[in-house]
């Protein structure tokens, strides 16, 4: 039997753990999900192929749970961004489209777009669907706050604009010009709302 490098057996199988996590995250942002198998993955971390299999059904399940695991970091940055950005509501909105062009720009968003491209939808949807509700969570309290009676209708056309900012950096377009303007857009649409 090989030996653990950890205090216990259980703490052992977390640290497994993560680091299959890790590797199929790694291999995520690279931009091809079908490479992300468990033969991959186990070179990548140094493990039998075999003992993939003790941490994760198959993978779907594997798929999952990166998306899952990743999710809360994405909604911690928004969420400090906001926080960074003071009370003003439009700051606010400001911040939340600069948060999330961050993470598309640092390869985050790489990741959630590889498992949907690999066709494993079922995997995204099971591990960002709360996800992207909690983010739109601080964007429908902005504009509650503006005196928006639909906030989060606005909140899911502002997020088209996010939307069409994270396809245009994607496909090679300046992100400072791009972040610029989507901030631009977003907030100037803010006098379109009712008094």
């Amino acid at each position: 039997m090989p030996r653990i490098q950890a205090a216990s057996v259980a703490d052992h199988r977390a640290h497994q753990r993560a680091a299959l996590l890790d590797a199929a995250r790694e291999v995520l942002a690279e931009g091809d999900a079908s490479q992300v198998t468990f033969a991959e993955i186990a070179r990548r971390t140094g493990l039998a192929r075999n003992s993939v299999y003790k941490y994760f059904a198959d993978r779907g399940e594997l798929l999952t749970e990166v998306v899952r695991e990743s999710a809360p970091r994405w909604t911690a940055h928004i969420h400090a961004a906001l926080e960074a950005a003071g009370d003003a509501p439009r700051d606010r909105i400001g911040a939340y489209v600069t948060a999330q062009l961050e993470l598309v720009r640092d390869g985050e968003h790489r990741i959630a777009q590889a498992v949907a491209d690999a066709g494993d939808a079922a995997a995204l949807r099971a591990g960002a669907g709360d996800a992207h509700r909690a983010l739109l969570d601080p964007l429908v309290l902005a504009l509650t706050e503006l005196g928006d009676d639909t906030p989060l209708r606005t909140a899911r056309l502002l997020q088209g604009v996010v939307n069409a900012a994270t396809t245009a950096i994607e496909s090679g377009d300046d992100y400072e010009a791009v972040r610029h303007r989507a901030v631009a857009l977003t907030t100037a649409s803010l006098t379109a709302l009712p008094d």
